[in-house]
């Protein structure tokens, strides 16, 4: 079962254009990221809105994902463009009961 999640966060109005920016620069280095199944970046119909879809193979290559010297600045430079902090909702193989 892959490690995934999905997050929402607002960005501030006057840096959605630099928040896209950085997302669409950090879907290009994914397959840079041994573990990493995959993330996509989007925006919600809530104006200012966006989510993030992440899955990695465990909760470990999430870790390394956050700390490679490619994203560490990437990261850094995203959170600057939020507005408040982030809501993770984990997501689960249907197979998996809870």
């Amino acid at each position: 079962m892959a490690f995934s999640f999905l997050s929402r966060f607002r960005i501030k109005p006057d840096r959605t254009d630099d928040f896209i920016a950085l997302a669409r620069q950090m879907e290009g280095l994914v397959d840079r990221e041994p573990g990493t199944v995959g993330y996509r970046f989007f925006r919600l119909e809530e104006p200012g809105m966006f989510a993030v879809y992440e899955s990695f193979v465990d909760e470990d290559a999430d870790r390394q994902h956050m700390n490679y010297d490619h994203n560490k600045p990437l990261i850094a430079q995203m959170m600057e463009c939020m507005d408040g902090h982030y809501q993770r909702e984990m997501l689960y193989d249907l197979e998996d009961a809870r």
